[in-house]
């Protein structure tokens, strides 16, 4: 089989290059890359990209910086290239009270990018320590990227947004796999197999030997398409009759959002677009079991504010909970100024009683907290929300009880990006509840790129997700990932829905990082075997 002279052209053209030159290239790819990311999903991209990556790695050995040091350079500029694209959108945030906020913009814009760019640095760096001259260098950089993305996920609170792994999350069938080795697993598979075709420039004696790695690539990438349609095919969307839905998207923006002179058109606002009919046949919020409103939804304690409680109250019918983010002050003795808060969720009945709450445990750094609080404020720097002090922690997550209806799993807005374990045996709640206010981005791809990611927890866990947020995008996701009703970006309504039943525990339910874990130790003992091989030859 014959390669094409420009395609080898190419490689070895990567490969030789340096300098300026180099940083421009791996920019460029990983720019680039972006684009297999929601909303355009356009995941073949990386059959592109990926192989520049193994090519530029393969360039690292020449040069004044050669080896580990080039590799880690290289891949700075890839991963700068790719989160600055992928994450302009928090650029938005600081728009919201430009007067204050609008000169932080350059900095969030490209001192995050440069900060996240150090994880993809390090993945470079790992695998460039286990290079081989054989297609098992694509194993290697399978390994050092996942070290390096699943690095990303915890250092400083972490923040997994956009990890290669949900390149492979469109169509659907792909992205069943989760189901089984999580978004880590997910991350191993993408790298190795749309870095595959970098090996088809390699020297004429391998010969036929050069297809193998590309052609495995597509057999998994086949299996794994057949495996997510006969377990979708297994496993069609079963609503809850007895559970009906109302999620209101007010499309508040947000400068109304955190005005308290404000409030009673808020809550005007909210309780008609509640309300609201929506055909014929619509007895407005009477058709619903469980309202649910977005994340601080309020621009006051809620439950301070006793008006608020009756109106909520009068809105409910009879056994009718409302589900609703909202601000909320800590127990402190009467007196005393509240200075900090919760980012918590309600559930409020029928009679104004709250039933269960929930306290965010994930803080968003720079928008709810600022890392060493007491010293940036010295300096005159605050978060997003300007709540001095920041916002105070959860200590536990909990599932929210909700009368006739499956206890709940709550997680407001980003915790919805952490791949982890949610909850395992008798614990584990009948769905999942995302609330978020993704109104500080504004139409852009962040929204997208947040709903994309809270679709994958349900394909982990096996539960059905419901999303409510402010300016969208609202959705309920069934456990396989399927939108069973959705409402879109910068529309003011309402969504009505049954809710899905939850599927059985997932594999990845029961055993979290495991499988996935498993899948890279095998591969890291492989090429490790190869490197020993190579060097005894």
């Amino acid at each position: 089989m014959m390669i094409s002279g420009k395609f080898r052209a190419a490689g070895l053209s990567i490969i030789l290059s340096w300098g300026w030159k180099r940083a421009a290239i791996a920019l460029g790819a990983g720019a680039l890359s972006t684009l297999s990311m929601s909303p355009f999903d356009a995941w073949p991209v990386l059959f592109l990209t990926f192989p520049v990556v193994v090519w530029l790695i393969d360039g690292a050995g020449a040069g004044r910086w050669r080896g580990v040091p080039a590799a880690a350079w290289t891949g700075w500029w890839f991963g700068l290239g790719y989160f600055v694209l992928g994450l302009y959108w928090i650029g938005k945030a600081f728009l919201v009270d430009a007067d204050t906020f609008a000169w932080l913009m350059p900095f969030a814009v490209l001192g995050l990018p440069a900060y996240l760019a150090l994880f993809t640095a390090i993945g470079f760096a790992l695998a460039r320590l286990l290079w081989t001259r054989d297609a098992s260098r694509i194993l290697a950089l399978a390994i050092g990227l996942t070290a390096g993305e699943w690095l990303r996920s915890k250092a400083l609170t972490g923040f997994p947004w956009n990890t290669f792994g949900y390149a492979l999350t469109e169509p659907l069938e792909l992205a069943q796999t989760a189901s089984l080795i999580g978004l880590w697993g997910l991350t191993f598979l993408a790298v190795a197999i749309f870095a595959s075709p970098a090996v088809l420039i390699d020297g004429p004696s391998k010969g036929r030997r050069r297809w193998i790695a590309p052609v495995a690539a597509c057999c998994v990438l086949i299996a794994m398409g057949v495996f997510g349609a006969v377990r979708l095919s297994y496993y069609p969307t079963r609503l809850l009759p007895k559970v009906k839905i109302r999620i209101m998207q007010p499309d508040l923006q947000q400068d109304v959002k955190f005005n308290y002179s404000a409030k009673s058109a808020v809550m005007q606002k909210y309780l008609t677009l509640s309300d609201r009919s929506t055909g014929p046949q619509s007895t407005g919020v009477r058709d619903a079991t469980i309202l649910i409103w977005p994340e601080s939804a309020f621009p006051f304690f809620l439950t301070r504010e006793a008006d608020a409680m009756a109106q909520i109250a009068a809105l409910l019918p009879k056994d009718t909970v409302l589900i609703t983010g909202s601000v909320r002050a800590p127990d402190l003795p009467p007196g005393v100024r509240v200075t900090r808060a919760y980012n918590s969720i309600y559930v409020i009945d029928h009679d104004g009683n709250v039933l269960s709450v929930y306290d965010k445990l994930h803080l968003v750094p720079f928008g709810e907290f600022l890392p060493f609080q007491d010293w940036l404020e010295m300096l005159g720097l605050q978060q997003l929300t300007k709540v001095q002090g920041g916002f105070i922690p959860g200590t536990v997550r909990r599932a929210l009880e909700i009368p006739n209806a499956p206890s709940a799993l709550p997680l407001i807005c980003y915790e919805a990006i952490f791949p982890e374990t949610v909850a395992t045996g008798r614990d584990r709640p009948g769905w999942i509840v995302n609330l978020t206010n993704d109104g500080w981005f504004g139409i852009s791809t962040g929204p997208y790129q947040h709903l994309q990611q809270a679709r994958l927890r349900a394909i982990e866990q096996g539960l059905p997700v419901v999303r409510a947020a402010n300016t969208g995008i609202s959705a309920v996701i069934d456990p396989m990932g399927r939108d069973v009703a959705r409402l879109g970006l910068g529309i003011e309504g309402v969504l009505d829905s049954a809710l899905p039943s939850a599927a059985p525990p997932t594999i990845y339910a029961r055993a979290g990082d495991i499988p996935a874990a498993t899948i890279v130790a095998i591969a890291l003992i492989f090429v490790i075997q190869r490197r020993a091989r190579k060097r005894g030859s």
